[in-house]
């Protein structure tokens, strides 16, 4: 499926997709999850079912309230540091991305009578730790590192993958251009503190400028994860150019800080209704909005209190 065809771009319909997948694993269903890494799941039975069901409820609520669904595949962790710390190789940790690609494909099929469309993303997360700007990658290295998951995107036939929770913009430009190489379409979302800013200390109008400079706008839209919208809401400017090219938001369901959600021991799931009153405010500075969904803390509840707020008044 070349770039160009990919019929995301622009959206022409509103999507949904999942809340908090680990911390919902973790919380809901008492498992463990060593390195937040939802990916190990899919060779456990039991594990699997709990897993696909997950998805299934959310389905179900895009049919109710006749959105699209956008399939996240659980590879968050799913590259080679935390893969080889879970005991995976890197042909394993390919065979293993391309499986779950697929599988998240055979379950979108179940929905086949659903009249909006339903794309499979695979998820790309962070190598280090996303809230630690300390840590990072040339663009050149992240090109490199990242590729085993593009390339397993692209076998596999993944509408798309979507790089989450980028905390500086060296990682996100090197997964953009690992992506073009391949000809496979990305997104690429970021995380931000309270002021705003990646944890880098980058601005997100550079975040956004400079990529599309770079790579002449190859990312189909930009997102905003792992971040309450309090915490952002200020920087966006609904005039500037770099604000429309933001299309898709998965807020926290807790105002706290990265360093403060660290430290919990229990979930913090925030108030839905205040969160989706703030996606009601998100609507006013991002023109282009069109995915919703959740990040740490929400869950099947949230996404419908945003459901309830927004798509019914837009």
């Amino acid at each position: 499926m070349s770039y160009t065809q990919f019929s995301y771009r622009p959206l022409k319909t509103r999507f949904i997709t999942d809340g908090g997948l680990e911390t919902s694993l973790i919380f809901k269903h008492g498992i463990e999850l060593p390195y937040f890494a939802a990916f190990d799941l899919i060779n456990n039975r039991n594990h699997k079912a709990i897993l696909l069901n997950y998805y299934q409820q959310y389905i179900d609520l895009a049919k109710k309230y006749d959105t699209g669904f956008i399939f996240e595949s659980p590879t968050w962790r799913a590259n080679i540091d935390y893969g080889v710390k879970l005991g995976y190789n890197q042909l394993e940790l390919f065979e293993i991305n391309s499986k779950i690609i697929n599988q998240m494909r055979r379950l979108s099929r179940q929905f086949a009578g659903h009249q909006k469309q339903i794309f499979v993303s695979g998820c790309i997360g962070p190598r280090y730790d996303a809230y630690n700007p300390a840590e990072s990658m040339t663009p050149e290295i992240a090109n490199n590192y990242h590729s085993l998951q593009i390339d397993a995107f692209k076998s596999s036939n993944a509408d798309v993958a979507t790089a989450m929770t980028m905390s500086n913009i060296s990682e996100a430009l090197g997964i953009t251009q690992a992506a073009q190489r391949e000809d496979l379409p990305v997104i690429i979302s970021y995380t931000l503190e309270t002021d705003g800013r990646l944890p880098s200390g980058e601005s997100l109008e550079d975040a956004i400028s400079l990529i599309d400079e770079i790579t002449e706008a190859y990312p189909l839209y930009y997102m905003i994860n792992c971040a309450h919208p309090t915490h952002f809401l200020h920087v966006l400017d609904p005039d500037e150019s770099w604000t429309r090219r933001i299309m898709g938001v998965r807020a926290n369901a807790s105002c706290k800080c990265h360093s403060d959600l660290d430290e919990c021991k229990t979930l913090d799931a925030g108030d839905k209704h205040d969160l989706a009153h703030q996606y009601i405010k998100l609507h006013e500075k991002l023109p282009n909005l069109m995915v919703y969904g959740g990040c740490c803390g929400t869950d099947i509840s949230h996404i419908e209190a945003i459901c309830q707020a927004c798509l019914m008044k837009v």
